[in-house]
């Protein structure tokens, strides 16, 4: 029996009320195949009696959560802001950081990890060895934030857009699985955070990937977001959308700028952004976002 509407309906305000993201009419397939492994291993006859006894369950609500996170995501994905990364953005940013040789980005909504790890790599072969590249790694789901901490992924995962000659470079075979070598993992801190709430202190980053995450918010929480994350932003810096998403209703906050095929976003910069900018560059990275030097 399919899922009740009422139970989809519940499932669904609970996950716009915690995280914004949008699971409207028509999309009842969705929820259910993303929870019936859970009553599964509850023993529950269906999804609908596996939310009426859990859903209220903290443990077993963080599940549902994670669960109905959008995660997809492979090596590269889509490849042209990869692209702009390594043909103009690195070498844009090691002339104008040329005398700190440090760069800072944030890969927010970061899934299992493919995105943070290919920009890695990247920054591993494309900036000179003396450089300090520290990136963070957020998302909503402690699920997805645990398996970017671990760094294995199997081989069906490996498959999805991966080069052979960085699968040789940067990964180790461990079992059924393979897992990124420690330098990698070295450049990477994870931080739980949630786009759709307010921002915990943020230091400021030099580029921003925000990519496929928008389009499951409303337009008032994309324009929020887009909002809230210019503060984040050096002022020089950069911010990545996914390829077919647009930050036309920021377009005081941001200008856009087409590098090659890839449409990325420059800060506009006033008064108070450069203060704020200002001060968020010179914070320590503390807790959860610090780095080791």
């Amino acid at each position: 029996m399919p899922i009740a509407p009422l139970t989809s309906r519940l499932v669904a305000d609970v996950v716009r009320r915690e995280t914004a993201m949008v699971y409207g009419t028509g999309k009842e397939h969705l929820i259910e195949a993303a929870l019936l492994p859970l009553a599964g291993a509850r023993g529950c006859r269906d999804v609908d009696d596996y939310v009426a006894r859990y859903l209220t369950d903290p443990v077993e609500r963080t599940l549902i959560l994670d669960s109905l996170t959008i995660n997809e995501t492979s090596w590269f994905r889509d490849s042209v802001p990869f692209k702009a990364l390594s043909e103009v953005i690195l070498p844009r940013m090691i002339a104008d950081r040329a005398r700190g040789k440090r760069l800072r980005i944030w890969s927010a909504a970061c899934s299992s990890g493919q995105e943070v790890y290919s920009i890695a790599m990247l920054c591993r072969e494309l900036l000179p060895a003396d450089w300090q590249v520290e990136i963070l790694a957020t998302d909503v789901s402690t699920a997805m934030l645990k398996r970017v901490d671990d760094g294995r992924f199997s081989q069906v995962e490996m498959n999805r857009g991966l080069p052979a000659t960085s699968l040789v470079r940067w990964f180790e075979r461990t079992g059924a699985t393979w897992r990124v070598h420690r330098d990698l993992r070295s450049m990477v801190r994870t931080q739980h955070l949630n786009l759709a709430a307010p921002f915990p202190v943020l230091p400021c980053f030099d580029i921003v990937f925000l990519r496929n995450v928008l389009p499951c918010f409303d337009v008032k929480t994309q324009q929020d977001v887009l909002q809230r994350l210019r503060p984040t932003v050096a002022d020089d810096g950069w911010l990545v959308l996914g390829s077919a998403e647009t930050a036309v209703d920021a377009a005081h906050h941001w200008s856009r700028e087409s590098v090659g095929r890839a449409q990325v976003f420059r800060p506009i910069t006033n008064p108070k952004d450069t203060q704020v900018a200002h001060l968020t560059s010179h914070l320590p990275l503390t807790g959860a976002l610090a780095w080791k030097s």
